[in-house]
């Protein structure tokens, strides 16, 4: 009888670690909130403050402009699946009224994350400041039981936006930007003057670009003695280039989202890509 009653045991303790395990890894993977953003600035920023209690899936690509994606019968399935929705309310997010009202999904919380006053500019430290502020604030909203977690998390992600910032602008200040005039296009508008560049003036998406606008903006940049040409890798990457021809001056290329440009998946990598073009352009 020993030997059964051995067996019988040993059976019993396998059966209840297994149990154990499996119902370790269950909570984990069905208690995660699960978030879709519109933009990879806006997912790495949910990554940074949700850690673990977050599942984020973005819509839009990296490169790709908000205001010409068009909607996947994937992305529905997304948003009918998921607890929040996290938009920038930007114009170019038109397409999300019919996503959401095709998802069809009661549950779901749809939360605009404006930082109002500082226009587009998520690429800044200061915007990535306030946006992760909201962010925090919406992930609270829904799910209030890991609130702690949240504002923990946002706090720590904060204390690394500011010594980024700190950093960049150390090298900025050897660069002596202010004496440098540049024309951008307009959603890179607020990096520039963050950065200290003189911004002379702004140009639109390519479509916009009339031979009389160039003609101004390329009669505007020699009188104002402009060095070099900034176009937004999301927004038109080429924009600038016949500008840049008439002038006979430099043109970069910055993007407004992680992601964007190979290895620059999260903010802080974007971030200093973006500069390194600036300051290694002005090095030449």
């Amino acid at each position: 009888m020993k030997k059964p009653s051995l067996l019988v045991t040993a059976i019993l303790v396998l059966a209840l670690a297994a149990t154990l395990l499996l119902g370790g890894c269950s909570p984990a993977g069905t208690a995660k909130l699960k978030v879709v953003t519109s933009t990879s600035m806006m997912a790495q920023t949910v990554e940074r403050v949700g850690g673990d209690m977050v599942d984020v899936v973005n819509i839009i690509p990296p490169a790709q402009c908000p205001g010409h994606f068009d909607v996947k019968p994937g992305d529905i399935q997304r948003l009918a699946e998921a607890d929040l929705f996290l938009l920038h309310g930007w114009q170019g997010e038109i397409f999300s009224q019919d996503l959401i009202a095709s998802a069809n999904n009661p549950d779901l919380t749809v939360v605009t994350v404006d930082i109002e006053g500082l226009g587009s500019d998520w690429m800044t430290p200061p915007g990535q400041l306030a946006a992760t502020d909201k962010i925090s604030a919406a992930l609270c909203q829904v799910d209030a039981e890991n609130s702690a977690v949240y504002h923990q998390l946002a706090i720590e992600y904060k204390d690394k936006i500011s010594a980024k910032e700190a950093e960049i602008k150390a090298k900025l200040a050897q660069a002596n930007l202010s004496g440098v005039n540049v024309m951008c296009a307009d959603m890179q508008a607020g990096f520039v003057d963050w950065v200290g560049l003189n911004l002379v003036a702004t140009y639109g998406r390519p479509d916009s670009l009339t031979p009389q606008v160039v003609r101004e903006l390329v009669d505007t940049g020699r009188e104002a003695g402009v060095t070099l040409i900034i176009d937004n890798l999301q927004s038109g990457q080429d924009a600038g280039k016949g500008i840049a021809e008439e002038l006979g001056c430099r043109r970069i290329i910055l993007s407004n989202f992680p992601g964007g440009f190979d290895d620059t998946e999260t903010w802080e990598k974007a971030i200093d890509r973006n500069i390194e073009l600036i300051l290694g352009t002005m090095a030449q």
